[in-house]
């Protein structure tokens, strides 16, 4: 597998976007999105991703250049119509927003609906984290083809609605959660699929409902299953709450819409920390509690605790120096990608 440092993959993204009609400013978003999803270790959400989102431009179920427009707000609440541009996008503007509400009235959310894939969502919190805010974010997959099961079923009637929670701190890696409610994310699947590998029992169950370590049979009318093995009760549901949060409150409905046009819907909120304490004083206990966890005497078989966002951090600072390994057939799509757009000599990819 190619490795490739991070500035070039970037540039990579960037410029195959917007050879398939992405804005300079849409097409850099959603490239920083992936590279930083990479960078973290979340290689599922990273630059494979990029040859999907063009495939979906080409089909028209991603609109470049769509103005999101607000449906209905108030103080303290936003509803937003993303006319299907681009997730990374549309979310940015609308966490930002939400943040300004926020350091007016101290609490304040939001929905969005109608956009494309919104990456790593992690990155929205974090927005209301660097402000000093505490910000969540839920996320579901509207009306898209469904792919996790309940707890108890073989069929897929879920998305993997994740979850992510960042908070100020002291401390040098930021202190946050960014977890799916499936055994993993849906591009993990893919991901060892494109690395020819297998993967552990409890993520999947195939067509007949039984557990497989291959990968393939995922696309052969598997399921992903719910976070939680065999109390897996708990991750559906989790799953089933961000669905009433992010497919019902913003209107996209449950269920699968016949045309498989894949419909992010979020809901966001973010909270001013000193309007509940000084945001001196909480970040530094921040930092005193995630010190506290870390000097557990670990278990049998452990290289230690770490506490939420810091193997992610480690990752990063790593990545940065020795670069991020691309598997191989996502490095063919992407010099493909450049040939068709006639821009593989620029970007070194003959």
């Amino acid at each position: 597998m190619p490795i490739i440092q991070a500035d070039r993959l970037t540039r990579i993204g960037t410029a195959l976007l917007r050879a398939a009609g992405a804005s300079d400013e849409e097409a850099t978003a959603v490239a920083v999105g992936c590279v930083n999803a990479n960078l973290a270790g979340h290689d599922s959400h990273g630059i494979i991703a990029i040859p999907t989102y063009i495939d979906r431009i080409k089909a028209g179920h991603i609109v470049p250049g769509a103005n999101w427009t607000i449906v209905q707000e108030s103080p303290t609440t936003t509803v937003i119509d993303g006319h299907w541009g681009f997730g990374f996008h549309v979310n940015a503007k609308a966490m930002a927003l939400t943040i300004e509400k926020a350091k007016i009235a101290n609490v304040a959310a939001c929905t969005v609906f109608r956009q494309s894939h919104v990456g790593r969502l992690a990155t929205y919190p974090l927005m209301a984290m660097q402000e000093g805010m505490i910000g969540i974010a839920t996320a579901d997959s509207g009306r898209s083809p469904k792919i996790v099961a309940p707890f108890g079923g073989r069929e897929a009637r879920l998305g993997t609605n994740p979850i992510s929670i960042a908070v100020p701190s002291d401390l040098d890696a930021p202190f946050y959660l960014d977890m799916a409610t499936s055994a993993v994310a849906a591009g993990k699947i893919a991901l060892a699929v494109s690395r020819n590998e297998e993967i552990p029992k409890g993520w999947i169950v195939d067509s007949e409902g039984r557990h497989t370590t291959d990968p393939r049979e995922y696309k052969k009318g598997g399921a992903l299953l719910p976070l939680g093995g065999s109390e897996g009760y708990k991750g559906s549901g989790l799953a089933a709450m961000v669905e009433v949060l992010c497919g019902l409150l913003t209107g996209l409905g449950f269920g699968v819409e016949p045309t498989g046009r894949h419909n992010d819907g979020c809901f966001m909120a973010v909270f001013n920390v000193a309007a509940f304490r000084p945001l001196k004083d909480f970040k530094k206990e921040v930092a005193e509690f995630a010190r506290y966890l870390k000097q557990t005497p670990t278990s049998e078989g452990s290289t230690g605790v770490f506490y939420p966002g810091e193997v992610e951090y480690i990752r990063e600072q790593q990545r940065r120096i020795s670069g991020i390994e691309i598997e191989d057939a996502t490095w063919d799509k992407l010099r493909a990608l450049a040939g068709e757009y006639k821009l593989a000599v620029e970007l070194d990819l003959t």
